[in-house]
């Protein structure tokens, strides 16, 4: 590894939790999506602080070349990121529904109430 690599990696792991701490206090990302973008950073950080690290998980789960663990970690970060907002559509999609048939039912008791006047 060159020394503009590691310094490259430090700085964009770095930057990586810079821009999410900054998002979360302007409040434009809330903190139950800011946890996979943390644990991303960190461990962007310590593969980019420590790069033996990488290599010695690497051999750990079996895997040849240290990189494709990499893609595969973002990856799975990737996945649990989409897999979280799924599940929050999903919600919301319930509760506009909910709220849908809400207004629909107060509209229709509104012009019942109206024509009976």
């Amino acid at each position: 590894m060159t020394l503009t690599s590691y310094i490259f990696g430090i700085v964009s792991a770095l930057l990586i939790l810079a821009v999410v701490v900054e998002l979360l206090r302007r409040r434009h990302l809330r903190e139950r999506h800011a946890i996979w973008w943390f644990v991303a950073g960190l461990l962007a950080l310590i593969a980019g602080v420590f790069p033996d690290t990488l290599v010695w998980a690497s051999h750990l789960v079996g895997v040849e070349v240290p990189i494709n663990l990499v893609f595969f970690v973002s990856i799975a970060i990737l996945f649990l990121v989409c897999l979280q907002h799924s599940s929050e559509l999903t919600q919301l999609e319930s509760k506009t529904r909910t709220l849908a048939e809400r207004v629909a039912l107060l509209e229709l008791a509104q012009k019942e109430r109206e024509t009976s006047e």
